[in-house]
C-alpha cells in the first residue's frame, strides 16, 4: 500500500513498486487522480488498485486496508507517504494550519502504521513499513514549521515503533527525501530564491524522483532485512552542507 498515492512521491512509489512486481494499493482522498494512476500501472502491464483514504480518520484507514487485502491479500509492505504542508512565518500559522499538518503528517502516519501492524501481526505475515519523513526532520528551515515539526515526529515514531515491533517480524524504516524536482515546485526552483537554495545543496542540483526508486526498494524489500529504525536521508549530501 502507498498512501497519498494519487500524486507527487506517492504516485511515483506507486508505478516504481508495480514495476518491480508487487501487487500496489494506492491510498489518497481523491479518487479521479487514484483512477488515472492506476490505469497508467495497469496499462504497462504491472497491477494495481485503489482506495479512497483519509490518513487522519481511524475508521477510513481500518476500512481502506480491509478493502485492500480482500482483493490483494495479505498487506506486507507499506509506503506511509501522505503529508501536506502550509507555507508561512511561524508567527502567521494558525491553529488551523497547523491541525491540518499535523493531523496528515503525524497522526495519520502513525494512525496507518499502527493499522497496518495489527493486519500484518494477524496475518502472521511480518512485513516492512517505510515512513517518508524528510530532511526537514532533522534540519530547519524558515516558514514550514508545522511540516518540520511534523517530520521529526515521523522520524522519532520510526524509531519507537521499530523496537516494539521488531518482535513481531515487522521492519520499520524512514525515508528522508531532501529537495526534488516535481511538478509541484518548479516554478520556486527557478525563481531566485530557489536557485539560492539549490547553490546550497553540495551537488549543487535537485534530486529526480527516480533517485528515490534504490533506497525505497532495499527498505521494503529482503534486500533491507537487517534494517530496522533507520533513517535514510537521500538529499545530495545537503544534511552535511556547512552550517
Amino acid at each position: 500500500m502507498v498512501t497519498g498515492g494519487s500524486s507527487g512521491f506517492g504516485r511515483h512509489f506507486a508505478r516504481f513498486l508495480a514495476s518491480n512486481g508487487a501487487k500496489v494499493t494506492l491510498a489518497a482522498r481523491r479518487a479521479e487522480a487514484l483512477a488515472s494512476a492506476v490505469a497508467e500501472i495497469n496499462a504497462a502491464g504491472d497491477t494495481a488498485q485503489s482506495v479512497v483514504l483519509d490518513v487522519t480518520l481511524s475508521d477510513s484507514v481500518a476500512g481502506a486496508m480491509e478493502q485492500a487485502e480482500s482483493t490483494f491479500g495479505p498487506i506486507h509492505a507499506v509506503a506511509n507517504n501522505a503529508g501536506i504542508t502550509v507555507t508561512k512565518p511561524a508567527i502567521e500559522q494558525d491553529e488551523r494550519a497547523w491541525d491540518s499538518v499535523v493531523d496528515t503528517n503525524l497522526k495519520g502516519v502513525w494512525l496507518v502504521a499502527q493499522a497496518a501492524a495489527k493486519r500484518m501481526i494477524a496475518n502472521k505475515v511480518g512485513g516492512s513499513i517505510v515512513n517518508i519523513a524528510s530532511i526537514l526532520g532533522l534540519r530547519v528551515a524558515g516558514a514550514v514549521a508545522p511540516y518540520a515539526i511534523s517530520k521529526a515526529g515521523v522520524i522519532q515514531m520510526t524509531k519507537v515503533l521499530a523496537l516494539e515491533w521488531a518482535r513481531y517480524g515487522i521492519r520499520i524504516n524512514a525515508l528522508a527525501p531532501g529537495y526534488f524536482a516535481t511538478e509541484l515546485n518548479d516554478d520556486f526552483f527557478e525563481s531566485e530564491h530557489g536557485q539560492a537554495l539549490i547553490k546550497r545543496v553540495p551537488q549543487r542540483r535537485l534530486g529526480q524522483l527516480r533517485e528515490l526508486d534504490g533506497p525505497l526498494l532495499l527498505l521494503v524489500s529482503n534486500a533491507g532485512s537487517f534494517m530496522t529504525g533507520s533513517v535514510v536521508a537521500v538529499d545530495g549530501g545537503h544534511l552535511v552542507s556547512g552550517l
